[in-house]
């Protein structure tokens, strides 16, 4: 792996000394050390990094879909020769397990950039609608603000629409895990890209990432984090008027019908809701059973949460790994205290305390069952390893009981009969459905309805996230 320059920045193809003078401390959240440490821009980085994004933008925006597909090819090559090393990286800066990680934290962004590579011609391609050529052009200058639970795919997902689009970018990681966006840049500067396409300025949400947001030299900002942070980021780009795409959450749900193969989904739904220590937007954290049917699914997901024991995420056995931070911790155990004052029942985990590390952000997963519909447990997003299981009695609750949330990331619907599960499917008011087994695609879009956010990522959407619209009306 490339050997990271941690104290500097990387703006218009150089390493060059950040102006600000602050810095931020990156910690193992295994083993509470602190393991690097990283600039803390400020207003003038981003300034100086969106000066040399907007300086390369007419060359990059000229180029063809060629060139641009030529560069995202070379970057998935070299993903693939660093992926080892970007698991571990990924391992070490905010806890998800190895084994997770060389699966998913660095092999989903290869399969990221097969999408876009995919379908950059259709993304890019004109068309004639009556006496009108409508063309798309690159947006302009790109703010990436991506968050630490999957730091890796969502950089990826952002840079790699950007560039295929024609756009020039500027990143900003989480400042909880900016190192695997380090190991990035270092990959991208191997690859050649002309000076300024990208940069990147890592920094705190609340200043590097508002002062992007605020820009008038950004013309759209792809944020994927919280709804708190979301709706302040897209204020921000509001006063500029700026597009933005926002990822913000989800509460997710697993619908199980009454013709389910009962075992297969429960044990899918506990997975999801699971993996990555529960830190996924799409994780799956209501498992929805028939009501005849309750214990049952309940005694298939003890079953599934044994597995579940926390530990040290280097180890190739490990499931489940710490949550990324203190703060996350806390607020993880705040929600469970609610929840058993707010009546619901605990029916697995947290086991002896003295199964937890003694060093580490470890929260033990939990199944929680007697959830009202109204609590925080059933409503909010926890982005921790928990699960509510609820009860309903045809498939209509089902439906009613899925769509009460005020997010709408994603689903799955169980069944044998397909039709069956695609017409609750259709009713779910949430951005993608999983039918039974089904695998990602991660070419197809990727967002979500109402609170989770705005635009889409992936494949051809999540390119044309970054470009404009142009109608040029012919004469007859």
């Amino acid at each position: 792996m490339y050997s990271l320059p941690l104290r500097s920045v990387f703006i218009g193809g150089r390493w060059v000394a950040p102006r600000a003078t602050g810095t931020i401390a990156v910690e193992n959240p295994a083993t509470q050390h602190q393991i690097a440490e990283v600039p803390d821009c400020d207003s003038a980085d981003v300034w100086h990094a969106v000066d040399a994004a907007r300086s390369a933008l007419p060359g990059w925006s000229a180029t063809g879909p060629a060139e641009r597909g030529a560069a995202l090819t070379a970057l998935r090559e070299a993903l693939l020769e660093h992926q080892e090393g970007l698991a571990r990286t990924v391992t070490r800066e905010m806890g998800s397990p190895i084994t997770f990680a060389r699966r998913v934290q660095t092999g989903l962004p290869v399969k990221v950039l097969d999408g876009f590579i995919d379908e950059l011609a259709a993304a890019t391609a004109q068309e004639r609608i009556g006496h009108s050529l409508v063309v798309r052009e690159p947006i302009g200058v790109a703010a990436a603000i991506t968050p630490w639970n999957y730091p890796l795919h969502q950089a990826v997902a952002k840079i790699g629409a950007a560039l295929a689009a024609g756009c020039t970018l500027v990143l900003k990681p989480s400042e909880l895990a900016p190192l695997s966006a380090y190991a990035l840049t270092r990959i991208i500067e191997g690859i050649g890209l002309p000076p300024g396409v990208f940069n990147l300025v890592p920094g705190r949400g609340s200043t590097t990432g508002a002062a992007l947001a605020a820009d008038d030299g950004v013309d759209v900002v792809s944020f994927t984090g919280s709804l708190e942070a979301g709706r302040k980021i897209g204020a921000a780009a509001a006063q500029s008027v700026k597009r933005t795409c926002l990822e913000l959450g989800g509460k997710s749900a697993t619908v199980v019908l009454s013709d389910a193969d009962l075992a297969t989904a429960v044990e899918d739904g506990v997975h999801s809701a699971l993996h990555n220590a529960g830190q996924t937007c799409s994780a799956r954290t209501r498992l929805l059973v028939p009501r005849h049917r309750l214990d049952e699914a309940l005694d298939v997901a003890r079953a599934v949460v044994a597995a579940y024991v926390p530990g040290d995420p280097e180890d190739p056995a490990c499931l489940l790994g710490p949550l990324a931070s203190a703060q996350q911790r806390e607020r993880v155990l705040a929600h469970l205290e609610l929840a058993a004052r707010s009546g619901a029942r605990q029916v697995a985990g947290p086991g002896r305390p003295e199964r937890l590390p003694h060093l580490g952000h470890y929260v033990a997963p939990s199944i929680w069952t007697g959830v009202s519909p109204s609590s925080p447990l059933a409503l909010e997003e926890i982005f921790g390893p928990v699960l509510a299981v609820m009860a309903f009695g045809d498939d209509e609750e089902a439906v009613s009981l899925a769509n009460h949330s005020d997010y709408g990331l994603a689903a799955t619907v169980w069944s044998a009969d397909t039709d069956r599960a695609l017409s609750v499917a259709r009713r779910l008011q949430v951005g993608q459905v999983d039918i039974n087994d089904a695998k990602f695609n991660a070419a197809a879009p990727f967002g979500g309805f109402r609170q989770s956010g705005v635009g889409r990522e992936l494949g051809r959407h999540g390119i044309q996230e970054f470009q404009e619209v142009k109608s040029l009306q012919l004469p007859a």
